[in-house]
């Protein structure tokens, strides 16, 4: 409860922030009978939209998540190199669903509720304090709530975390994206190049809703995100048709926002938590989040429920939470971003002849063996142990280099 309505009550767990690993969090603490508090500075879940909403097929089973939120599926994929070259690649099985998110964090929130959550929408918090005895959440409107633990699911904002200790990301890229309407299409497209997204790539996902096609469109790149956007936007126009569905009301501006890329420093500390991509758990290829942030919320709620039963929350007593998303995660994560460090460093060039040696050198066999939606640290791998490939992604660095890469 807020102080105000009662002054004297105590939650088991306070979460800030009503996303994907905010409610599944909560959820997960409240089915094992805790008292669980969940503060959400927007009155609607899954506003505003940031994401792409695609998701691998077997996270609904491996997470048992809502499934009445999927879209469509996605099997086609057409890669653009700056030169213009296409390669295409087909999944044999579909591995990725495009969801609704908004659909998605209403779902959970439902289930949240069901399961016993407080949910408190329109609060936005302002503070966590973090003492002997607790933790205290103070909201914008100077009303506090008090909870033995906390767990921040604050999304992709560091106030909080830098307030507390648990530090900043260390790589960063900008992005942008909007879901406007367009002429059919069932193919996902992956732009290149330093002239449409520099150190990151540009997207164009289609989108079923009932009779109609959308697509979301977004780009993820080192600088300004908006100006890129409206040079992607025109290199689709006309395979989309963008200029005649999406126009008026339906052109709504983009979204925007930075996407952290690497973990923060910590994730625990006494009483605390950070999950999903308040945590900076994003996958560093692709920018996406759900998964992780699903998987690290799962990890938390075991680890936090076992201490609050103990009544030890202490940082010893949290940090399994940090070395179990490590051992899930890490080696994704640390694959994913030694890829994105050396991609950032490619000229056009360079990325054309990475075209050219999937088009003739046995490079799409590798990814035909080895790629999956949520695991790409196998692929990574192999593309290194490629002599053509690794030669252009380390030509740039020194031996010393390569290693702290690797």
């Amino acid at each position: 409860m807020l102080d105000g309505d009662s002054s004297t009550h105590v939650h088991d767990v306070v979460v800030v922030g009503g996303g994907p690993a905010g409610f599944y969090s909560a959820l997960l603490l409240a089915r094992r009978g805790f008292d669980v508090a969940l503060f959400e500075e927007h009155e609607a879940p899954g506003e505003p939209v940031h994401c792409t909403g695609v998701l691998a097929a077997d996270a609904f089973n491996e997470l048992e998540i809502p499934r009445e939120a999927i879209l469509n599926t996605l099997s086609h994929v057409r890669f653009f190199a700056p030169s213009g070259e296409v390669v295409r690649h087909t999944t044999p099985e579909v591995e990725a669903l495009v969801i609704d998110r908004r659909l998605f964090d209403w779902s959970l929130h439902l289930q949240a509720d069901a399961s016993g959550v407080s949910i408190f929408a329109g609060q936005r918090v302002t503070d966590v304090a973090i003492h002997p005895r607790g933790a205290t959440v103070t909201l914008g409107s100077g009303a506090t709530a008090r909870a033995r633990a906390c767990i921040l699911a604050c999304g992709a904002n560091y106030t909080l975390q830098k307030r507390l200790g648990l530090g900043l990301p260390s790589v960063f890229l900008q992005s942008a994206q909007v879901e406007w309407p367009t002429d059919p299409f069932d193919q996902v497209e992956v732009h290149f190049g330093r002239g449409v997204a520099p150190g990151g790539f540009g997207w164009a996902v289609p989108v079923r809703r009932g009779d109609s096609t959308f697509a979301r469109i977004g780009l993820m790149c080192e600088t300004n995100a908006g100006r890129y956007f409206e040079q992607l936007v025109k290199r689709l126009d006309t395979r989309l048709g963008l200029g005649r569905t999406a126009v008026g009301a339906d052109r709504m501006p983009p979204r925007q926002k930075m996407l952290p890329l690497a973990p923060i420093h910590k994730t625990y500390a006494d009483r605390l938590l950070a999950v999903g991509d308040a945590a900076g758990l994003v996958k560093a290829t692709t920018g996406g989040g759900i998964y992780y942030s699903l998987v690290s919320a799962s990890i938390a709620a075991d680890v936090l429920g076992d201490a609050l039963h103990r009544d030890e929350l202490g940082e010893r007593d949290l940090r399994p939470y940090q070395r179990g998303w490590r051992k899930r995660l890490g080696p994704e994560l640390e694959a994913q971003l030694s890829l994105r460090l050396l991609a950032n460093r490619l000229s056009d060039e360079e990325i054309d002849l990475l075209f050219e040696l999937a088009r003739t050198d046995g490079i799409m066999p590798i990814v035909r063996r080895t790629a999956r939606f949520n695991q790409h640290r196998d692929l990574i791998l192999s593309l290194f142990n490629h002599p053509p490939a690794r030669r252009i992604f380390f030509r740039r660095l020194t031996g010393s280099g390569q290693a702290a890469i690797l």
